[in-house]
């Protein structure tokens, strides 16, 4: 497939072209008083969760509120040697060489910048889909550190990580404190709460950040965002808007992605009708079946089955799911069939980087003119 033969050529390097004119540079070993440098300007173009400050010896990596109702931003200063300041945050030394993280959106941003043998631990390793990751746990060269957010402290400090990447919901987790009691930096990734797909898939400088390959890792993006804008350009040659709906029910409540979500910008980029693209919300809604039958019931799509991946599933679970058009018209499309080896869906690891693919997915699904040649890779129909 060709858009299979362009991914690989992303992920190895072949069509990264550096630009030193949106990096950092470094000096090592100096003591020096904060210069900020014109090269700070504009690094990171769409998301709002991060940002990087250079200074003539140092940089500034500041997360913004990067779990909800987090009441201050974390700041971290990246350096090489030692580099007087005058600010009292914690300093992590760069490039980070051994590190752990706790998201499987984490791994193939590493894979991208060639920095996968960096990670050394990972909690729930199974769920990690990559061939080239999971060939470093083959390896033992990858340590599961716990389950969930019920991180091994002593497992973690047994392996001297630089930094430890978190993902959560808050900065409660008891392991935390434990950790940075014994020195260990935890840097928050609060890539999951971006509302566009680009602003998600910019974290790749966050990372950039901290294996000091600024360069690189804006390479990467542009690639990213050329490819995503080529493909909106090509959805808004449509002639008809499709209406969508999209979810399902879970425990007798229906949830779908609110009106400012990352899915429904893809949604409206693809140049769909997304019945719920005018509520509020960063995350998900969660709606009664009625409400949904009442404004989805003639929507002519249905992106987004859950863990259903055949009709015949969908039926099984609730019999009223044939009373969508989207259903009879055999209209009904998930992200949910391509699985790794640990039974991880890809679509979870690899969209947030991969939101051109996503989309061009979408298009081709929508409006399957446009792009004539072009085989989906994560949105599959039901069978």
């Amino acid at each position: 497939m060709k858009h299979q033969a362009h991914l690989l050529m992303i992920l190895t390097g072949g069509l990264l072209l550096l630009s030193l004119g949106q990096s950092c540079s470094e000096k090592s070993g100096e003591k020096m008083e904060a210069v900020r440098t014109e090269s700070s300007k504009d690094l990171v173009d769409y998301a709002k969760g991060f940002e990087i400050q250079c200074f003539e010896n140092y940089k500034k990596l500041i997360v913004k509120s990067p779990y909800p109702d987090s009441e201050q931003d974390h700041e971290y200063l990246l350096t090489r040697g030692d580099v007087k300041t005058g600010e009292g945050i914690e300093t992590i030394q760069i490039p980070v060489k051994r590190l752990i993280a706790t998201s499987t959106t984490h791994i193939p941003m590493l894979e991208v910048l060639g920095a996968e043998e960096r990670l050394i631990g990972f909690p729930n390793t199974d769920f990690i889909s990559s061939e080239r990751t999971r060939a470093l746990i083959s390896g033992g060269q990858l340590t599961d550190i716990g389950k969930d957010m019920s991180l091994n402290a002593e497992m973690i400090i047994a392996l001297k990580p630089d930094v430890l990447i978190a993902f959560g919901v808050d900065d409660s987790d008891r392991a935390f404190a434990t950790l940075r009691k014994n020195g260990i930096p935890i840097v928050f990734n609060g890539d999951w709460l971006e509302e566009t797909p680009l602003g998600r898939a910019e974290w790749i400088k966050f990372f950039g950040a901290l294996l000091d390959q600024d360069a690189k890792a804006d390479s990467v993006f542009k690639v990213i965002e050329q490819e995503y804008l080529e493909a909106r350009k090509i959805a808004e040659r449509a002639t008809e808007t499709p209406s969508l709906m999209s979810g399902v029910l879970f425990k007798d409540q229906w949830n779908l992605p609110a009106g400012e979500s990352f899915a429904a910008n893809l949604y409206r980029d693809a140049n769909t009708d997304y019945l719920w693209k005018d509520s509020q919300g960063q995350g998900s809604l969660v709606l009664n079946f009625e409400s949904v039958l009442e404004k989805a019931a003639d929507a002519d799509f249905w992106i987004g089955s859950g863990v259903y991946t055949r009709r015949e599933d969908l039926l099984e679970a609730n019999g009223h799911y044939a009373e969508f058009k989207a259903f009879q018209n055999h209209s009904v499309y998930t992200f949910s069939m391509r699985k790794g080896p640990g039974g991880g869906i890809l679509y979870y690891e690899l969209a947030p980087i991969k939101p051109h693919i996503v989309l061009k997915d979408l298009v081709k699904v929508t409006h399957p003119e446009l792009l004539p040649d072009y085989e989906p890779f994560f949105l599959q129909k039901l069978d």
